[in-house]
């Protein structure tokens, strides 16, 4: 789950972390009267789950309520790499000595979690990285041993930032640490970090992305969840508990699991077909989770054909096949559908499906002849 700015920096609050005060708004008033309250000058800025927004025009500094209103009101509704943005961050401004970047993630070929610290903050951080590799301080951490005291001194150290930044340096970086991991996220990233002419050490931007598989653990994070872009079609999946991605293909894809259902749009591709989503109905394939996935993917009107892509585990074979017909006369198909059944009992699954097949219900022995005759059937 992406976290807008002014959620992210609400998240690191929690953590301890210094970030500015501020308010979100979601129209021009509600921008005035946040300025009103908090004080000129203040930042305007869009809040958009992409980057590039002071490029596109989404940031602005006002100096005085009336810049603030002219600023919200060219901000609000502005198109930002495909994002329409719907509500605003207006913050206090800061002045600002110097700029910093810092973040953690998880390095999956280290199995460690992955720190980087720099300090040319301000700009992306790809581009450092290629410019200027030198720049990047790293810390690789083991999560049984945590970030201690001494490793993070070191870490700081080797990113040169100056003797007044250090202290609070290290104090966020741990209250980052934490934020990151106790927040099971995925990502947390500041840019910039930055260094007043006072010498405080601030959080003056929020990236983070949080796993959603962790929200049973927070009762909070549902209201991250809520505010996810998301296509009609994938709004239809989420709400029906379904694992959906749309795409831009002709053949509606489901399968139980989510590598299964990966391989499944790749070998969509490889046979010169298309897939039109990322469907994983996870471990079970009843009649119930069947039937709210046939339903997202009938009701995509690039759908041509339906690949259903199933290897049985827990779930046995039999208990998929009568998922699938009873799931059949729950909604009413457009698209012809190929079957394709593996694993546990898959062949008393397939014994139950063979009476019902025709032209609108077909089934492949193999995953790879299921393909080819879906993207045949699109086609």
């Amino acid at each position: 789950m992406d976290l807008f700015e002014h959620q992210g920096k609400e998240f690191f609050a929690q953590f301890g972390m210094p970030v500015s005060p501020g308010e979100a708004a979601f129209s021009v008033d509600d921008a005035v009267a946040a300025a009103e309250r908090l004080g000129t000058p203040v930042m305007v800025k869009a809040q958009v789950h992409t980057g590039g927004r002071g490029k596109a025009g989404g940031v602005k500094f006002a100096a005085d309520i009336d810049s603030v209103r002219e600023h919200a009101g060219n901000i609000l509704g502005l198109d930002i790499n495909g994002h329409i943005v719907q509500r605003l961050w207006i913050e206090k401004a800061s002045d600002i000595a110097e700029e910093y970047y810092a973040s953690f993630t998880l390095d999956r070929s280290a199995k460690k979690h992955l720190g980087m610290l720099s300090k040319e903050g301000g700009v992306e951080i790809e581009t450092v990285a290629e410019e200027n590799p030198d720049a990047i301080a790293k810390i690789w951490i083991d999560p049984v041993d945590g970030l201690t005291e001494a490793a993070c001194r070191d870490w700081v150290a080797a990113a040169n930032l100056p003797d007044a930044a250090v202290e609070g340096t290290v104090a966020i970086m741990h209250q980052l640490y934490a934020a990151y991991t106790e927040g099971d996220a995925d990502l947390v990233e500041i840019n910039p970090l930055i260094l007043t002419p006072e010498g405080n050490v601030h959080v003056l931007d929020a990236k983070v992305t949080l796993d959603g598989n962790s929200e049973f653990r927070h009762d909070d994070y549902g209201q991250y969840d809520e505010t996810q872009p998301r296509d009609e079609r994938e709004e239809a999946a989420h709400a029906k508990g379904l694992q959906y991605v749309g795409l831009e293909g002709s053949v509606g894809v489901i399968a139980n699991g989510a590598g299964l259902a990966m391989s499944t749009v790749d070998v969509v591709n490889q046979v010169g077909g298309s897939p039109a989503n990322f469907l994983d109905i996870g471990g079970g394939a009843n009649a119930d989770v069947m039937a709210g996935a046939l339903e997202v993917i009938n009701n995509d009107p690039n759908v041509k054909s339906i690949f259903i892509n199933i290897f049985g585990g827990i779930t046995r074979g039999e208990e998929v096949a009568n998922g699938i017909l009873e799931a059949m006369e729950r909604v009413e198909i457009d698209s012809p559908i190929v079957i394709r059944l593996d694993g546990t009992n898959a062949d008393e699954g397939r014994e139950i499906l063979r009476p019902k097949l025709n032209d609108k219900l077909m089934m492949e022995e193999t995953m790879l002849d299921a393909a080819r005759k879906s993207v045949e059937l699109a086609s």
